[in-house]
């Protein structure tokens, strides 16, 4: 295996502690989690306690001002031992680095510690029934009352719905405006008004809280814009690569994992009289997904390297999203061939990491949406 040199030795005591964190707290109550639909509340509490939540906060709002590996890092090893249920990502990769960048000294004081100890969950708000990734498009609105902002709408397919205490929500402040009338507010999910719709049942991803959103005249602060009134489209565009990003290193963490698994299974399991690992074509087939998931590995590295220099551009974000997504479907899909029937069993992980894969190739932005902006950057003058 090639060497990853993008991480020093302070981070194999970090995956270490996150390893054994999950591994005890985590993968033996992963079944339950998946009946019920989401994961035990207190878990989000014990991760904030070692310092595994939105680990890039500063220490002035309660964080440790790492830089964004050691996100990487839980997410790989969320990833490698198929807890994909935990909604750890949206939250320290996504949600908070909102508030962390566009929200002023008193939003980060009042909210900030609480992300990183686990009492405050938070979600961001961007899909809604009639919109997916056409952001521009939403009907969602936040009207001005003073100094409040009014906001009517609804949201679907909102990871951590169930659980969060705090919701970055994409409204429209000028529905005529495009997408420049695009804001992002922060709603506290006990406000007036506020709906959480059911928890919604998924092909893959079953632990992982899922939910609708609904507002009716939810009356929030104004100092609960983020940023300026009107540019949170851009911000949305700023973000997108961490988020992008994010996904290749749940991706890549996860066709290794099975690769792994599937090593294992084929050398203990017999047909025709020898294991399935004597076979050519399943030499043939493994080594073709680990030469494959090597190469995106060394990219990944790359683009983590980059976006720790802030050079991650968006079109090397949609590139490694793209790669990665589809490379981890193509290896869930072949490693559950080579597991045969026992592969279709919900009881193997093969079967459920096959049924996680899936959804990565549409959030974050569809593999179609990954290609038109890689087209766009290669063909422009």
């Amino acid at each position: 295996m090639i060497p990853r040199t993008v991480f020093e030795p302070e981070h194999d005591l970090f995956r270490e502690s996150v390893r054994r964190f999950l591994e005890t707290e985590a993968v033996p109550y992963h079944d339950q989690w998946e009946e019920d639909g989401q994961v035990d509340r207190d878990l989000w509490r014990k991760a904030g306690a070692q310092g595994f939540l939105s680990p890039t906060v500063s220490e002035e709002y309660g964080g440790v001002g790492a830089d964004y590996r050691y996100n990487a890092i839980v997410n790989e090893e969320v990833s490698r031992l198929g807890l994909n249920g935990i909604g750890w990502t949206l939250h320290s990769d996504i949600a908070v680095p909102y508030i962390e960048h566009y929200g002023s000294p008193e939003t980060k004081q009042k909210y900030l510690p609480g992300c990183v100890s686990g009492d405050v969950v938070t979600a961001i708000a961007m899909t809604e029934p009639g919109t997916g990734s056409d952001l521009q498009s939403i009907k969602t609105t936040a009207v001005a009352d003073g100094d409040h902002y009014i906001i009517n709408g609804s949201k679907t397919f909102i990871t951590n719905g169930q659980h969060a205490d705090l919701v970055v929500v994409v409204a429209k402040t000028d529905p005529d405006a495009g997408a420049f009338g695009v804001s992002l507010i922060l709603v506290e999910t006990d406000s007036p008004g506020f709906e959480k719709g059911k928890n919604l049942k998924k092909l893959g991803m079953k632990a992982q809280d899922t939910s609708e959103l609904f507002f009716n005249d939810v009356r929030v602060p104004k100092q609960n814009l983020l940023g300026k009134e009107g540019e949170g489209f851009i911000y949305l565009m700023q973000e997108l690569p961490q988020e992008r990003l994010s996904i290749g290193v749940i991706a890549t963490a996860a066709a290794e994992s099975m690769i792994e698994q599937t090593i294992d299974y084929v050398k203990d399991r017999n047909a025709f009289g020898k294991p399935v690992a004597a076979f050519q074509n399943t030499q043939f087939k493994l080594a073709e997904l680990s030469t494959e998931t090597a190469a995106a590995r060394c990219f990944l590295d790359r683009c983590l390297e980059l976006h720790l220099d802030k050079k991650l551009d968006t079109t090397g974000a949609s590139q490694i999203k793209l790669l990665t997504s589809e490379l981890q479907n193509k290896v869930a899909d072949e490693c559950l061939q080579l597991h045969g029937g026992y592969g279709y069993m919900w009881e193997y992980p093969i079967a459920r990491a096959f049924a996680d894969s899936r959804v990565q190739r549409i959030y974050g932005g569809t593999s179609e949406i990954m290609k038109l902006i890689i087209a766009r950057d290669l063909l422009a003058d």
